[in-house]
C-alpha cells in the first residue's frame, strides 16, 4: 500500500490565482437567492414526522435490514485505489483540521456551519483559529436518504456556495467524508459518486482525495486518522480490514491515533451492550499490534457534542453540522467502555470515562424538550392531519358500535377493532420495543392513552345533535368541526407522552426530531502543533442565521451569502490538549 501525497490525482495543493469560479457553466457569482443563480435549491427543514417520511424511511430500513447485505458495497471496494493520504509534511510543522457530521438538512443551519468552517479565520475568545486545512465529514452527509439532489440541494449546493473556489496562494484544502446511516440508504452509491471521484474531484473549494467509503490520513508529529465505515451494526468486512492492516503497517509504537466512527458505540452500549463490538475488535486486531495510543474517538450520529474523558482517550460525540439538535438531558455521568455486559469474549478491559461537558447542556436541553407542544404541531401539520382522521374514524367506530345492541356486539364490532389495533400498534411501534420491556410497556401506555381521548371524544359526539342528522351530515361535521380539533388535542396528548417517555430514554430522539430545533450548531477544530500537541477547540453556535444576503462583488474564495444577522461562535469548553 503506497502513502499518497495530496497532489497526486488531484489539483495542485496550493491553489494558483485564478478568475472568479462560476459553479456552473461559466456563470459569474449569484445576485440573488434564486435556485437558478445559485445552482441548488435551499431546502426548509425535515419534518421528521411527516407521514411519508415516516413511511419511507421505514420501508427503506426495512429493505435495508432484509436485503442490505446484497446492497453493501464495502465489498466492490477493494477493486478501488487503497492508497493511505499523506498530509504529514506541512512548512511550519503543524495542521488545522475541521471536523463536522450531521449536516445535511435545512439550508439555514447547514449554510451557518458552512460559513463559518469557510472562513479563512474564526476569532473565538480572542483566539485566532484558522481554517482548517483538512475538512472531515464525519457521517449523514444527507437527509433524509441518499440521492443525488438531496446531496446537491442539502449539502454539496451549500458547502460550495460557501467556499466557491480554493483561496489563491495557501494549501486548498482537502475534503473526506465518512458516511452515516443516511448516507447508506441506497448502498453507498449516491455517496461514492459524490466523495470517491478519481479525477478533479471537487466541492467548492475543497477536493475530495478518497476513493473509498473510508480511509486512512497520515497527519504531521506521528498523528493519523483512521476513519472506519462501521454500519448498522455490521461486521467491518475484509476488504476494509485488510485495507486498515496494511495501513497500520506503517504506524509504530509512537504514534498516535485519532479514530472516526460512523456512530458513537460507545454511549450507544449502554442500550446494547454489544454496539461497541466492532469498534473495539477494531482497535484490538488492527491498532494494538502496531502499540500506537489510540487518543480520540470521535463520532457524530447524536446531534449534539458530549466529551467522556478517561486516562487513556478522550470519546467526543458532535453531531451538530445541521441536523436537528438532540438534548442531552440523559447522558450518564459516566460511561464504562467497554460495557462489563457484552458477550464478546475477547473485549478490552472496560475503562470507566467521566462526563467532562455537553452542548446544549442538560438544563437547556430540558428547557428545549419542553417546546415540544407548540414545536411538533406547528412543524408536523401532516402527522396532526393523520391523528385528526385516525380519531375521526375511530370515535365514528365507537359511536356506531354504541348504537348496536347487546355488550359483546359493540365491544367486537369489525371497525372498531379495526382502529383499535392500528392505534395499538403504531403506539408499540413508534416506541421502538426491538426487545425492550421499558419502550413495550411505553408503547402501550401510549396506546391506551389515545384510546382513552377516542372514547372521550365519542362520549362528547354522543351528547351532540350532529348523530341524528341525516347522512351523510354527520360525517361532514365530524370532518370539519370534530377532526381538526381532536387532532389538536391528540397531538397535544402526543407531546405529553413524548416528554414523560423522554426522562425514561424511550423516544428521546423523536422528542427533538418531532421539534425539528435548528439552534445550538456545533463543529470542531483541531490543531496539531509542531511539538506534538493536539487540541481540541468544540465550537457552538448558539443561533444560526434564517436571513441571507448575496455578495456578488465579493472575493472568487468568498462565500457567495452573507448573513444578514451576524453569527456568533463561541467554544463550547476550555480547548482539551492530547499529547
Amino acid at each position: 500500500m503506497a502513502i499518497v501525497p495530496p497532489q497526486r490525482s488531484a489539483p495542485p495543493e496550493t491553489a494558483p490565482p485564478k478568475p472568479a469560479e462560476s459553479g456552473r457553466s461559466g456563470r459569474s457569482r449569484p445576485r440573488s437567492l434564486d435556485p437558478q443563480e445559485l445552482g441548488f435549491e435551499r431546502k426548509g427543514p425535515i419534518g421528521w414526522l411527516a407521514p411519508l417520511l415516516l413511511l419511507s424511511t421505514g420501508l427503506r430500513t426495512l429493505l435495508h435490514i432484509l436485503f442490505g447485505a446484497y446492497l453493501d458495497k464495502r465489498e466492490l471496494q477493494n477493486a478501488l485505489d487503497g492508497d493511505v493520504f499523506d498530509h504529514s509534511t506541512t512548512a511550519t510543522g503543524d495542521i488545522w483540521i475541521d471536523y463536522v457530521a450531521d449536516l445535511g438538512d435545512g439550508f439555514d443551519a447547514t449554510y451557518s456551519v458552512a460559513y463559518l468552517l469557510s472562513q479563512d479565520q474564526l476569532e473565538i475568545d480572542g483566539e485566532v483559529l484558522p481554517r482548517g486545512r483538512l475538512l472531515l465529514m464525519g457521517g449523514d452527509q444527507v437527509y433524509p436518504v441518499a440521492s443525488g439532489d438531496d446531496y446537491e440541494n442539502r449539502m454539496k449546493g451549500p458547502y460550495r456556495a460557501a467556499l466557491p473556489e480554493a483561496p489563491a496562494g495557501v494549501p486548498r484544502p482537502t475534503l473526506y467524508a465518512l458516511p452515516g446511516n443516511h448516507d447508506w440508504y441506497d448502498g453507498l452509491t449516491a455517496f461514492l459518486r459524490l466523495f470517491a471521484r478519481r479525477k478533479d474531484g471537487h466541492i467548492g473549494g475543497w477536493r475530495t482525495g478518497q476513493r473509498r467509503s473510508y480511509f486512512a490520513i497520515k497527519l504531521p508529529q506521528n498523528w493519523w486518522v483512521f476513519a472506519v465505515d462501521e454500519q448498522f451494526g455490521a461486521y467491518i468486512d475484509d476488504p476494509q480490514l485488510l485495507y486498515f492492516e496494511q495501513a497500520a503497517e506503517q504506524v509504530g509504537p509512537d504514534d498516535r491515533v485519532i479514530l472516526m466512527t460512523p456512530s458513537p458505540t460507545w454511549v450507544k452500549a449502554r442500550e446494547d451492550p454489544n454496539a461497541y463490538d466492532a469498534v473495539d475488535y477494531f482497535i484490538r486486531t488492527i491498532l494494538g499490534p502496531t502499540q500506537a495510543r489510540v487518543r480520540v474517538l470521535v463520532s457524530g450520529d447524536l446531534h449534539h457534542y458530549a466529551r467522556f474523558s478517561g486516562d487513556d482517550r478522550e470519546l467526543i460525540t458532535c453531531g451538530g453540522g445541521g441536523a436537528y439538535t438532540l438534548g442531552t438531558q440523559n447522558m450518564p455521568d459516566h460511561l464504562m467502555v467497554p460495557p462489563p455486559k457484552t458477550l464478546s469474549r475477547s473485549s478490552s478491559r472496560s475503562r470507566r470515562y467521566e462526563q467532562k461537558a455537553t452542548y446544549p447542556d442538560a438544563a437547556e436541553s430540558n428547557r428545549m424538550g419542553w417546546g415540544v407542544f407548540h414545536r411538533v404541531p406547528r412543524r408536523n401539520k401532516g402527522f396532526a392531519t393523520l391523528l385528526g382522521i385516525i380519531h375521526t374514524l375511530t370515535m365514528l367506530a365507537m359511536a356506531g358500535a354504541a348504537s348496536q345492541g347487546g355488550n359483546i356486539q359493540r365491544l367486537f364490532s369489525i371497525p372498531l377493532v379495526l382502529m383499535l389495533v392500528l392505534i395499538m400498534a403504531g403506539t408499540v411501534l413508534f416506541a421502538k420495543p426491538e426487545g425492550n420491556v421499558r419502550h413495550l410497556v411505553f408503547g402501550f401506555a401510549h396506546g391506551a392513552a389515545q384510546i382513552a381521548l377516542a372514547a372521550a371524544g365519542t362520549w362528547v359526539w354522543l351528547q351532540l345533535p350532529f348523530r341524528d342528522w341525516p347522512w351523510p351530515g354527520p360525517l361532514a361535521v365530524a370532518a370539519v368541526l370534530y377532526g381538526p380539533l381532536v387532532a389538536l388535542v391528540a397531538t397535544q396528548l402526543l407531546a405529553v407522552y413524548l416528554l414523560i417517555a423522554a426522562r425514561f430514554d424511550v423516544n428521546l430522539n423523536e422528542l427533538f426530531a418531532g421539534q425539528g430545533i435548528e439552534e445550538a450548531k456545533s463543529f470542531l477544530r483541531m490543531h496539531i502543533a509542531a511539538d506534538g500537541t493536539l487540541t481540541v477547540h468544540p465550537i457552538g453556535v448558539d443561533r444560526v442565521c434564517h436571513e441571507w444576503a448575496p455578495d456578488p462583488d465579493g472575493d472568487p474564495h468568498s462565500s457567495w451569502l452573507r448573513p444578514v444577522t451576524a453569527l456568533t461562535p463561541h467554544r463550547v469548553e476550555p480547548p482539551v490538549e492530547i499529547v
